[in-house]
């Protein structure tokens, strides 16, 4: 059987992971030499290790769960979140548990460890094919929201202009932008681009908020005409504490997309400063919990402004209440930058599961690096060129890899490695894991199956 590699930081020979038991809050790397403990000293920061796992959470899934919460009620919406989010980082803890007592930090050798060869490629396929599908779905989004963001900020017709082609501005950003910050050797090196990310998110929520003071409620009857569901009667005006109906079958499928890092967790833990267990494991639990306050004010006061008649669209509604405000149009550049700021990132994990499928045998090499690079930016980027429905193509891979990733994998892992008795805490978390994620991902691929047939 393929014996799993001890990790090595960034692929790069010659830093390597010590084998022995590590006491929790020591040092993850045991340098060979005064080199390493260099290496070692002027690796990712903290804060900028937080930027970039926060990147790998919030990406075009922050414009859709307003649109929840209109489905599931404020204190439904709150508790459910607050489930996902909680198990979220319990999963990351039982990543990060497996890699201290294996001596690995690649998710697909905790694959190899448990179930072999096998085990590897499934992981790592399932990696791959998360992560297209991602970032597919995000140029997809650039795609087709960009030149509409463009062109409210242009005065008179620019139809048929070079730069209202949403195909054409696809293929420049992705060549201009994607590629060249995908091709950076290590993940850290994305922290000022991640920290920009998170900004423009955090510019987003305070413009929702400051908005909602301005848009009255019930909406005028000139708006609401614009939408044949809407009475314009002050009975919209009521937010709703708790809400169920069929429709909220897709909030925790939503919402688990919506924290779905655990890709770039590994990477991100390999280029720590001082890396150990509980210095990555608090790395996790910032960003979860600042992305959970981000995700929560823009949920929240979105919806408070447009309570049930939010649009699932990009600031659809903004859009029709302020047609040509500058304000609304810069928030809606700056969402489309920071989801195009978030492809580069999701390419390292999907990029490192590619080498350990077809050259885990090799030593690093930089024709492979920029090789496989490139072919998978071609390849996002023609889904998101031709694919039609390519949002609905990549719900079912969406649904059944995230969920995989998030929950079932870890669970399942922890309970083929760990040695502890079944009825520990531990190995119960992760069984009660395991179940979670099998249920949330058949209901997922149900709610999208029906959806099909019946549209």
């Amino acid at each position: 059987m393929e014996q799993p590699r001890i990790c090595t930081v960034n692929s790069e020979p010659g830093w390597y992971l010590s084998a022995q038991d590590l006491e929790d809050g020591a040092p993850l790397l045991s340098p060979p030499d005064t080199a390493s403990l260099n290496h070692v000293s002027t690796g990712t920061s903290f804060g900028i290790s937080v930027f970039n796992l926060m990147n790998a959470i919030m990406g075009s899934g922050i414009l859709g769960l307003a649109y929840v919460m209109s489905k599931t009620g404020i204190i439904g919406f709150s508790m459910l979140m607050l489930i996902v989010a909680l198990l979220a980082s319990y999963s990351i803890f039982l990543l990060l548990t497996m890699c201290i007592y294996t001596a690995v930090t690649s998710y697909e050798d905790l694959g190899l460890f448990a179930f072999g060869s096998p085990g590897k490629v499934i992981v790592a396929s399932t990696i791959i094919i998360q992560n297209i599908g991602a970032m597919s779905s995000y140029l997809y989004v650039l795609k087709s929201e960009l030149p509409g963001a463009i062109a409210g900020l242009l005065n008179g017709d620019h139809s048929g202009s070079w730069y209202l082609d949403g195909r054409l501005l696809l293929l420049i950003t992705s060549v201009c932008i994607v590629f060249p910050l995908a091709l950076l050797p290590k993940i850290g090196f994305l922290g000022c681009t991640s920290s920009l990310s998170f900004f423009l998110m955090v510019y987003f929520t305070l413009v929702i908020i400051v908005k909602k003071w301005s848009i009255p409620c019930p909406l005028p009857l000139n708006f609401a005409t614009g939408y044949s569901q809407i009475s314009n009667s002050t009975g919209d005006c009521n937010a709703q504490l708790f809400h169920f109906s069929k429709e909220t079958a897709y909030a925790i499928p939503t919402m688990a997309f919506s924290f779905l890092c655990h890709t770039s967790v590994l990477p991100i833990y390999c280029e720590l400063q001082s890396p150990s267990k509980s210095r990555m494991q608090k790395v996790a639990n910032t960003g979860i919990a600042l992305s959970f306050l981000v995700y929560f004010l823009s949920a929240l006061f979105r919806y408070l402004t447009f309570y049930d008649h939010v649009d699932s669209e990009l600031l659809q509604g903004y859009s029709k209440y302020f047609p040509r405000d500058t304000l609304i149009m810069t928030v809606k550049l700056g969402i489309l930058f920071a989801v195009l700021l978030t492809v580069p990132l999701i390419h390292f994990p999907a990029r490192k599961a590619v080498m350990m499928i077809f050259f885990s045998h090799l030593p690093f090499s930089l024709i492979h690096h920029i090789f496989i690079t490139l072919v998978l930016n071609a390849i996002v980027v023609l889904l998101a060129m031709y694919v039609p429905d390519i949002r609905q193509l990549f719900g079912v891979v969406g649904s059944t890899t995230s969920t995989c990733l998030l929950f079932v994998y870890p669970g399942l892992f922890y309970l083929k490695i760990s040695t502890e008795d079944f009825i520990s805490w531990q190995k119960l978390g992760a069984c009660a894991l395991l179940i979670f994620g099998l249920l949330v991902g058949l209901l997922s691929l149900s709610i999208i199956m029906y959806s099909w047939v019946h549209h």
